[in-house]
């Protein structure tokens, strides 16, 4: 079975990744003080990885990953506003989540 990509599926699917991939990066470089690193991890990856149940179907799956999005949108939101060091990852996570939200909204625009 193919599936056939548009161009705004595969931005929403390259940002996916990327918010996944800056979830470990980020717990990596700049390690939380309250808890340990790894429980950190487990929740923020694992809600990222939900989505790949219905991956044969690309357009449910970046809607499931884009309900996501919004709370990680409002953790990059506060992260980027407390302004410490890791600022400019909250930065990126704004960008990432924006960019994965957009994609949903051009994606369900139809044709008139």
């Amino acid at each position: 079975m193919s599936v056939i990509l548009t161009g705004t599926q595969k931005i929403g699917l390259c940002a996916w990744a990327g918010l996944l991939v800056l979830q470990v990066l980020w717990y990596s470089l700049y390690p939380p003080v309250s808890i340990p690193t790894w429980v950190a991890l487990v929740l923020t990856v694992p809600p990222l990885l939900l989505p790949l149940l219905s991956l044969p179907r690309v357009t449910r799956a970046l809607l499931w990953v884009g309900v996501l999005a919004l709370f990680y949108f409002c953790h990059g939101v506060t992260e980027t506003w407390s302004g410490g060091p890791d600022r400019w990852l909250g930065v990126i996570e704004l960008v990432l989540t924006l960019s994965l939200i957009g994609t949903l909204g051009v994606g369900v625009r139809r044709p008139r």
